[in-house]
């Protein structure tokens, strides 16, 4: 639909897009984690449900990852950045709701305080303190030797970790985004604690919104799937009506 779309570097990026039949300058961007790509079973049924609904849905690998070109290991938050800010580009005729899972959540805050081409932003178990993340999830693991939870396939950079150390954290960026904001968190996430969500949402301008999906986890598997879906799907229709009165 779009093309081949490449970012600064040069690299390909994978995507795929839901059509919709509401509004077609509407169109939701879905980001996902670390380790992750666009095909994360949860996020393929976030993109259908949108379209089912009416909403595009584009979602896509950030660079390193899934089937995008690049490596891995050059694969941080500030890199991922730049990604999103070339995808923004390329909808540069769309109202664009940019929804970002755990790191893909800070990908999402850090673009939003500087990019106005995003209306709308939803952080599904979004990552605050990165800093903190590295040391809790890797500090035991030596970078550019190491792998991301022993995942052969994700190996630990110095880079990355130089990166998230750097940024630190995202919470004081909250009281610079300007668009309406969603946050999600699920009650048993084991990897980004909800405290995060809780606390950002608190510096956070309205209008704003958190849910809490009671037992769910990091990737809003079972039953928490569902709640999730329509959630956020709502939310972003009502807003998007809103954007278009």
């Amino acid at each position: 639909m779009f093309g081949d779309i490449k970012n600064l570097h040069g690299e390909r990026l994978d995507y795929s897009v839901h059509e919709g039949t509401a509004n077609s300058k509407n169109m939701v961007v879905l980001g996902h984690g670390v380790t992750g790509n666009k095909d994360r079973p949860f996020v393929i049924a976030l993109a259908w449900e949108l379209a089912a609904s009416g909403l595009s849905a584009f979602r896509f690998s950030f660079s390193g990852n899934g089937d995008s070109e690049g490596r891995f290991t050059d694969s941080t938050i500030s890199k991922e950045v730049d990604d999103l800010g070339v995808v923004l580009d390329i909808l540069k005729d769309y109202s664009v709701c940019y929804v970002g899972h755990s790191m893909g959540g800070a990908v999402g805050v850090l673009r939003a305080i500087r990019d106005d081409r995003i209306k709308l932003l939803v952080s599904l178990a979004g990552m605050v303190h990165t800093k903190v993340f590295a040391e809790t999830e890797f500090g035991d693991v030596t970078p550019d030797a190491g792998f991301m939870w022993d995942e052969l396939d994700c190996p630990l950079s110095q880079a990355y970790v130089d990166d998230l150390t750097q940024i630190d954290t995202v919470v004081d960026r909250a009281s610079q985004i300007t668009m309406p904001w969603l946050l999600v968190h699920g009650t048993e996430d084991d990897v980004v604690p909800i405290q995060e969500s809780r606390e950002i949402f608190h510096k956070a301008n309205e209008p704003k919104k958190l849910i809490e999906i009671e037992a769910g986890n990091h990737v809003f598997s079972d039953a928490a799937s569902g709640v999730m879906l329509t959630k956020v799907v709502n939310w972003i229709e009502t807003q998007f009506d809103s954007l278009n009165q």
